[in-house]
């Protein structure tokens, strides 16, 4: 039985034991609650974006999905926790403070628009956008507001969505955008990662190095000095085990790839078969690049137009590509896509977080089970608890992705082959048993008994190497995990 399935099932006897007091049983609102816990384990998991103001979380949110859909302009919209999950049509709702929903009007026109004109946003708890994408499918996106927002009251927002006063786990886990590495979003940081794991807390946190392409005044190597700010963030946080990683990514690049126009694609194959001399040097500059008197062969609206949807990274990064032979806008655009970090961002939220989002749910919903029968005691409390209490106890998949985080920037006493191995029996390349112990999926489908025989070569291997007299504190710890990661894999495969 899956641990969804074990939560299930204590979901339906806690509420069979209200449906029995005499007390609850005219209480609509508490079956609603206690539906609304066992829902969320059929939901995709959810991942907020939170960070700094300016820090390029809504231009994120777009490249995510793919689609214009999060205001990126200062307007009262980007002050509100919005919420963007699958939908059959598009809609945008307001959710206001006392659980009244009022609609609101929508434009899509070179992005998305809410008119809140009609609503005072002090008033709103949320927004909630449903859009019929692809992606929204496995994962709902949450858009915050910036930290330091301008408004006290936007950064208490996003810090009663992560840090939830109440204690009941609001998001699944934590895309923190950063642009510098300073006291408040290390403070933040901090006070996110107390929670990771816990009884309120997300199950982990990716650091993005945003706007990546300006970290190098947007020139053509821009993305190889984030990616060395990128270590650096990953080094400095992972003493305290806070972040899973950080990953560079240019939101803008990721954006204008996803959606790049033929029309675009055209202007910038003319500009890269124009004379080289006059494109060097209007590369040199923004004000270069758009002046009206430029001989380029395109003209000053369209390389404004260009300038905004690309940025000066993305225009001399795509002029480059398209000079190395790149023929169609297709390729061009997954050239872009590659280049602007956002695969691989989606490959580590996969690995780390989507992968493991059963359990997580079912963590959510424990957590927020266990509180729910505290606050509405009834004869069967302390047995729903009972049940309850080893489940939540059992925080493995938490110490790998701690331990995940932590190998990137702390030495062990394990030799290079065996750090690759113990990377992935505790699932750094995804969690499946083909992907820890390195067999063929197919395999491992056909063959269960050759699953539980790696799983146990395995777990005899870290035993021996745990015992090691060699080992420091923390290799040690490293190679017990990686111990009762086989060891589940053989229970899950016995035969």
């Amino acid at each position: 039985m899956s641990t969804s399935d074990r939560v299930r099932a204590i979901l339906n006897g806690t509420i069979q034991a209200y449906r029995g007091e005499p007390a609850y049983r005219q209480r609509p609102d508490v079956f609603h609650e206690l539906e609304r816990i066992g829902a969320r384990l059929n939901e995709p998991i959810r991942i907020a974006l939170a960070g700094t103001l300016k820090a390029g979380k809504s231009t994120l949110v777009n490249a995510l999905v793919g689609d214009d859909i999060a205001p990126t302009d200062a307007t009262e919209a980007t002050r509100i926790v919005t919420w963007f999950r699958h939908g059959p049509t598009p809609k945008v709702t307001a959710i206001h403070q006392g659980g009244r929903r009022s609609n609101v009007p929508i434009t899509h026109r070179d992005g998305l628009s809410f008119d809140l004109h009609n609503l005072n946003p002090a008033e709103v708890a949320h927004l909630d956008v449903e859009w019929p994408a692809q992606e929204l499918m496995q994962a709902t996106i949450i858009d915050t507001p910036g930290t330091s927002s301008l408004t006290r009251d936007a950064s208490e927002r996003t810090l009663r969505l992560l840090v939830p006063p109440d204690g009941v786990p609001r998001v699944d886990a934590v895309v923190f955008l950063l642009r510098t590495l300073n006291a408040a979003d290390i403070a933040l940081l901090k006070q996110i990662g107390g929670l990771v794991g816990g009884s309120a807390g997300a199950l982990g946190i990716i650091g993005v190095a945003s706007r990546a392409d300006e970290i190098g005044a947007g020139r053509i190597d821009a993305m190889l000095s984030a990616s060395e700010v990128a270590r650096r963030f990953t080094s400095e946080m992972n003493q305290t085990g806070i972040c899973q990683a950080v990953v560079p990514v240019s939101g803008l690049l990721a954006m204008t790839a996803r959606t790049l126009r033929q029309s675009e694609f055209v202007a910038l194959q003319k500009l890269a078969g124009s004379d080289a001399a006059e494109l060097n040097r209007a590369l040199l500059s923004v004000d270069r690049f758009v002046r009206p008197d430029s001989p380029l062969p395109v003209d000053a609206a369209t390389r404004a137009h260009l300038l905004d949807r690309f940025g000066m990274f993305g225009i001399r990064i795509s002029i480059a590509v398209l000079a190395a032979g790149v023929a169609d806008a297709s390729a061009l655009a997954n050239e872009l896509l590659e280049r602007s970090g956002l695969a691989t961002l989606r490959n580590v939220i996969d690995q780390q977080f989507a992968q493991r989002s059963d359990m997580l749910k079912a963590h959510t919903a424990l957590v927020s089970l266990r509180r729910f029968v505290e606050t509405h005691p009834v004869l069967a409390t302390p047995y729903v608890i009972a049940d309850i209490d080893p489940l939540l106890a059992d925080t493995h998949a938490f110490e790998e992705l701690r331990l995940l985080s932590q190998l990137s920037s702390r030495t062990t006493t394990l030799k290079e082959p065996d750090v690759v191995l113990l990377r992935r029996i505790i699932g750094g390349s995804g969690t499946g048993p083909a992907s820890r112990l390195g067999l063929d999926p197919e395999v491992c489908r056909a063959n269960p008994q050759e699953v539980s025989r790696a799983a146990f070569a395995a777990a005899q291997h870290w035993r021996r190497r745990a015992e090691h007299p060699l080992n420091d504190p923390f290799t040690s710890r490293a190679c017990r995990a990686a111990v009762r990661s086989a060891e589940a894999l053989l229970a899950e495969f016995a035969v």
